[in-house]
């Protein structure tokens, strides 16, 4: 026992080196002008600079001039010798005398791997380090599930789960002891209060919003027609109804959002009459009012006049001469209750189509003075999408993608409760969107209250 202090003291006294040691490593530039020093790994790519550059093109060119002595001027094995003696001083100077990367113009040559290690991390985080469960922003075996059953692969799994069950926040489904068959009526869901004339029969796993645009028309034509052949509906994103939504002829939700895309007047407010023009196309069963979305709730965007083509330009009402803005709020109204008037007018418009509106649940006072308004008006929407702001975009800000907005369960289990308070939710369906791409997940949405499902992964350039 007396011993064991001695010990851990010997411990203590011993040197600790952070790193491994390059023993006996000399370096021209070395400022200890001591040729067997010992030096650090880290303290060999700290003492590099113009300096140390100049002395290894120097050495470089040296060792060239020699193998053109020996060999002749013009022998092949001078002149691959020179290639990499003339690209290191055309790399370096050019590093040296740029003025746009720091380090590159104080670490000449050497700086250029910051940045091809920079380049090459998402896949060697991604290939190499993490595992199959990690969630953001999507885990590797929910990727998976989906490539295996898009392509009708196998998709059991053998072995059990690789999941902890006994971690902290792990989720499951009890199951029945007396399982039955599903009937096939029991996968869909009709959408449309009395005021509807034209209710929806919506499946309980659908697309959720994404503009053309953001998506080339070979994907929104494989969407389309995907949702045609599986009997589901294909939500359009804000960015308008294009000819490719249309062409498979696969169910539609039509996204209305601040730009009012589709419905737009030259001023950019909301038009009526070409709003009547386009809810009435056959394909598009349901309109949705998009007050914002979980990547950046509360944020408008641009789309540059440079990204306009033509075929954006017939999607959305615009020209091709200007930038297209979508603001953070809607123009057509400004309280609640001015929006369960909007509700209704769009629903007698579209000729009584449902109509509902998305968003990210922020403020819940402000979703409560929602639910107010349709007990005072007495016009409630025919569904509500609530949107999770994990949700992804490619133009979201990061303090919006990372802080703002409510995650889909707090927003999808607040937005049920103010509802089951005010009496409304015998009238509202409710749409959870985000992220929903396995059994399990429409499950878990449903246990929170919603009615369908909405499954996107988005990367919006304008948007």
């Amino acid at each position: 026992v007396r011993a064991r202090p001695a010990l851990c003291g010997a411990l203590r006294a011993a040197p600790f080196h952070a790193g491994a040691r390059l023993h006996d490593t000399w370096i021209p530039w070395d400022t200890r002008g001591s040729k067997d020093s010992h030096v650090e790994l880290h303290e060999l790519v700290e003492s590099w600079g113009r300096g140390p550059f100049y002395w290894t093109g120097a050495g470089l060119t040296l060792g060239l001039g020699m193998v053109g002595v020996m060999q002749g001027p013009l022998a092949p094995a001078t002149l691959l010798t020179a290639v990499p003696v003339v690209a290191w001083w055309a790399v370096g100077l050019h590093d040296i005398r740029q003025s746009r990367h720091a380090i590159r113009r104080n670490f000449p040559v050497f700086g250029r791997l910051r940045y091809l290690l920079e380049s090459i991390r998402p896949e060697i985080r991604q290939y190499f380090i993490e595992s199959d469960l990690e969630a953001n922003p999507i885990a590797r075996n929910q990727r998976t599930v989906v490539y295996q059953r898009a392509k009708g692969a196998r998709d059991s799994l053998p072995f059990g789960t690789k999941r902890d069950v006994y971690a902290t926040g792990h989720e499951w489904a009890n199951h029945s002891l007396y399982p039955k068959h599903p009937k096939l009526e029991d996968s869909y869901v009709v959408i449309g209060g009395g005021e509807c004339k034209q209710p929806y029969r919506s499946a309980l796993l659908n697309v959720s919003a994404m503009s053309y645009g953001a998506l080339s028309a070979n994907a929104v034509l494989a969407l389309n027609r995907a949702a045609k052949m599986g009997g589901f509906s294909h939500n359009t994103g804000e960015g308008g109804v294009s000819r490719f939504h249309r062409e498979p002829g696969g169910d539609l939700v039509w996204n209305v959002g601040t730009g009012y895309f589709g419905c737009r007047a030259r001023d950019g407010s909301f038009d009526p009459q070409r709003f009547v023009d386009t809810a009435a196309i056959e394909s598009i069963k349901m309109v949705e009012i998009k007050l914002s979305q979980g990547a950046k709730p509360a944020h408008g965007g641009i789309l540059p006049k440079g990204k306009i083509t033509p075929e954006i330009a017939e999607a959305r009402g615009i020209g091709t001469d200007r930038d297209c803005l979508s603001p953070p709020a809607h123009s057509a109204f400004s309280t609640p209750h001015e929006m369960m008037h909007f509700i209704a007018k769009l629903r007698e418009l579209s000729g009584g189509k449902p109509v509902g509106f998305k968003l990210c649940v922020g403020r819940p006072d402000e979703l409560l003075a929602l639910a107010h308004a349709m007990v005072e008006t007495q016009i409630a929407p025919d569904f509500i999408t609530v949107d999770g702001a994990e949700g992804g975009t490619g133009a979201a800000p990061l303090e919006f993608s990372n802080s703002i907005g409510m995650p889909l369960v707090e927003g999808l289990r607040l937005t049920h409760n103010a509802l089951v308070g005010t009496g409304m939710r015998k009238h509202v369906r409710l749409i959870s969107s985000g992220r929903v791409l396995t059994g399990m997940s429409i499950v878990k949405n449903i246990a929170l209250g919603a009615v369908a499902g909405a499954f996107h992964e988005t990367h919006c350039p304008t948007h």
